[in-house]
């Protein structure tokens, strides 16, 4: 019994996209969430600036603290992403052993 390339390149495909499919969606529902919610506080912002409702102390507050809304939302989605790299990388991995084990009937070490 031999290794089909060709299978493992569409087993390799399909675990990789279902993992991705499943963790983008994930990601795209926070984000949307994130974004919608950095817009309105900015709106919030630029209303009360305009009709002269804060001081200019104040509002460098309320932009400083938008800024790190959006650095938070930023290093948080960089997160995930790192999340989803480690799992399609595992994913991966796991197709591999699997197909490398069914050729040879010998068992492979988890992360070997």
């Amino acid at each position: 019994m031999s290794l089909d390339v060709n299978q493992l390149v569409a087993d390799i495909k399909e675990t990789a996209s279902a993992v991705i499919d499943h963790d983008i969606a994930e990601i795209r529902g926070f984000s949307e969430r994130q974004v919608t919610a950095l817009a309105k506080q900015a709106q919030l912002i630029a209303t009360a600036m305009v009709n002269k409702e804060i001081e200019e102390d104040l509002a460098d507050y309320f932009l400083d603290s938008l800024e790190d809304m959006a650095l938070n939302f930023a290093r948080t989605l960089r997160g995930l992403l790192t999340v989803t790299i480690e799992k399609v990388w595992n994913a991966v991995v796991s197709v591999i052993w699997g197909a490398i084990e069914r050729v040879t009937g010998l068992p492979l070490k988890a992360g070997a």
